[in-house]
């Protein structure tokens, strides 16, 4: 029995095309360095209780009001996720129901606004989310989107101008947060503008929510009505959402979740959040937290050393964006070659971009997932050295140097084991 066939008895034995996919998945995170921030590894303990029996059951409604029966256990498992996401993030109300993090927004967007309705976010290009109220999104054909971004000059957020953007607009709802802000957001100063403008205030801390569990970034609580978030990128869950707010929000968002948006919440998930949220009350957990920043400051210091081009000029947080336009390299091309390389990034446009957002300038790079597997600040000039040489190589064509790189990385992660990946 190969060792794959050991991992997955009975898949291997029903389906074995798929178990040597999931099998080659495994070998592919193992060998790889993963820098999309968005990305992390999971801990068996999450694994285990994502993939349970669970998975059978039917459970439409919330804890004491469903409407299938033989939910003694689901509904505990759900109260359980419900209070320590409560506890850990210091809130008055949580939903761990959503399918994710789309569709969490979705129902923020049904319990506070109408269609036409006027909603702000970061525009996309900029580095905020489809969500967000962006134009190819449903939020942007449903609402009237009104975008604000970041200054040129520096690539932080102008809070005069979003200021000034809500009042002269006056939105029903502002998300703040976005997908590829590297810089620590001012939930306070969202906070006063939105009371001014007589808005909902939502902070999408998706990316985050780690960070702000374990104390590496500032927590919105105090300061937003609805807080948004996936439970996977730095939380370290699965690929889950959930919704948390003030206690006299708790039955609109309810609502909004089910029946107004999905059915049954995915049980499995549920269990998997609940596993997640423990592990992020840990002592250990908040280490960690620091340790995603530290990293990421240190690649963004190497990187700047090397004569990178970053937006902000570093980070505040887990996330790195890159500007390749002085390297004459597109974020795309670049992106394909750190791949072939074994360096896992990808493709992004970058404030005020010229090219396309399928071809654009960037590349977005996070330090979550290399942190879960032990590296340090003293790894991450090794890093930057690597994507360097693959930048140059792309630029080049060099296929040799890419290989020899992917040798290198492989190398080095030997020492350092994914948590959950089952691989030998």
């Amino acid at each position: 029995m190969s060792p794959r066939d050991a991992r997955h008895p009975a898949l291997s034995a029903i389906d074995p095309d798929l178990a040597a996919l999931i099998g080659a998945e495994e070998t592919l995170q193992a060998e790889t360095l993963r820098l999309i921030p968005s990305e992390n590894y999971v801990s068996a303990a999450v694994l285990e209780a994502s993939g349970t029996v669970l998975q059978n059951k039917y459970s439409e409604g919330y804890p004491g009001r469903r409407y299938y029966e033989g939910q003694q256990n689901i509904d505990r498992i759900e109260a359980l996720a419900v209070e320590r996401a409560r506890a850990l993030f210091g809130v008055d109300h949580a939903n761990v129901q959503p399918y994710s993090g789309s569709p969490a927004n979705l129902a923020v967007y049904l319990a506070f606004a109408r269609p036409g309705d006027t909603v702000m976010g970061m525009a996309l290009p900029m580095g905020g989310h489809l969500t967000h109220g962006w134009g190819v999104s449903a939020t942007g054909s449903w609402f009237r989107g009104v975008q604000y971004g970041v200054r040129a000059d520096t690539g932080l957020i102008d809070y005069d101008e979003v200021r000034e953007t809500a009042l002269r607009e006056r939105p029903k709802v502002i998300f703040c947060g976005g997908t590829a802000l590297p810089r620590t957001i001012d939930f306070a100063a969202f906070s006063e503008i939105a009371k001014e403008a007589g808005a909902v205030l939502v902070a999408d801390i998706a990316h985050i929510a780690g960070l702000v569990a374990g104390g590496a970034h500032p927590s919105p609580v105090p300061h937003v009505d609805v807080v948004s978030t996936t439970t996977h990128k730095t939380l370290r869950g699965p690929r889950g959402a959930m919704l948390m707010c003030r206690e006299e929000h708790a039955k609109a968002i309810d609502k909004a979740v089910f029946p107004g948006l999905q059915g049954g919440p995915h049980n499995q998930t549920t269990a998997g959040i609940a596993v997640a949220l423990r592990e992020a009350a840990e002592v250990s957990f908040a280490s960690y937290a620091h340790a995603v920043v530290a990293n990421a400051k240190a690649l963004a210091e190497a990187l700047l050393a090397r004569g990178f081009d970053l937006v902000s000029g570093g980070t505040d947080n887990h996330l790195v964006l890159m500007d390749l336009t002085s390297r004459e390299v597109p974020g795309k091309v670049a992106a394909k070659a750190l791949d072939r390389a074994g360096i896992v990034v990808n493709y992004n446009t970058v404030p005020y971009d010229p090219r396309k957002p399928f071809d654009p300038s960037g590349i977005r790079i996070g330090t979550p997932a290399l942190t879960s597997r032990g590296l340090a600040p003293d790894h991450m000039p090794a890093v930057a050295a690597w994507i360097d040489r693959g930048v140059a190589a792309a630029a080049s064509g060099d296929e040799a140097a890419l290989a020899v790189i992917r040798k290198e990385v492989a190398e080095l992660l030997t020492a350092y084991p994914a948590p959950g990946l089952p691989v030998a």
